[in-house]
């Protein structure tokens, strides 16, 4: 089973390794807190002034968090809005500076990647595939800059470790301040360089299946 398999596994710092775990602090920008309603999160500018907050009055370099997370961030995205709302975040975030270091948490090959530069998309987009024993599975990363796409092809192996790419601006990450969004899927369900980061009240079943929680892999400290 894939949950037991990322329980038994622990992978090194997903953003560059100088970077202290010390140094992370859990960020809650769910519709619950309150705290955020003095800011424009939709905007990038707000968003970060708020992480800025945060991170200040903690001491810390680095916030992260969002796996389940109801969002409000979403509601000035058209593309959220099709059909029954999508604002329940599928992944983990990790919010630093342009041009951080991503590097792989666990052994992989590159599946697939694309730049999603829709308003309100992931960017630039790496899927890494990973196969241990019986299982399969997928992680992926959004939100990088474009140079992270450079000499990429399918079936590029990353050892875990290993730098995979560099966190993007507002401009190339589609209107986000910097971040990683970082995801596991079970079944990719044929997406290539893609895969929804954001689901309806209506899909969450299926979703949270499909996506388990990331820091069953990363043992974050919330």
């Amino acid at each position: 089973m894939l949950e037991d398999f990322l329980k038994e596994h622990h992978p090194g710092p997903i953003l560059d390794n100088r970077i202290l775990l010390s140094d992370y602090v859990p960020l809650d920008i769910s519709v619950q807190n309150k705290e955020i309603d003095k800011y424009e999160m939709t905007t990038p500018v707000g968003c970060q002034s708020y992480i800025d907050e945060v991170l200040e009055k903690e001491g810390k370099k680095v916030a992260f968090g969002g796996y389940l997370e109801q969002r409000g961030i979403y509601n000035s995205f058209g593309r959220f809005d099709e059909g029954e709302q999508r604002n329940i975040h599928l992944g983990m975030d990790f919010w630093h500076g342009a041009g951080t270091k991503v590097h792989v948490p666990i052994d992989g090959k590159v599946h697939s990647f694309r730049n999603n530069e829709d308003i309100g998309n992931y960017g630039p987009t790496i899927v890494l595939e990973h196969h241990f024993d019986s299982l399969t599975f997928y992680t992926l990363y959004g939100h990088l800059s474009l140079e992270s796409l450079n000499g990429l092809q399918k079936g590029k192996v990353f050892r875990e470790g290993e730098t995979l790419a560099t966190l993007g601006t507002p401009e190339i990450n589609v209107n986000y301040a910097p971040h990683l969004h970082f995801q596991i899927i079970k079944d990719i369900q044929g997406y290539k360089g893609d895969y929804p980061g954001v689901c309806s009240q209506k899909e969450l079943d299926f979703y949270k299946n499909n996506c388990p929680n990331p820091n069953l892999l990363l043992k974050m400290k919330i």
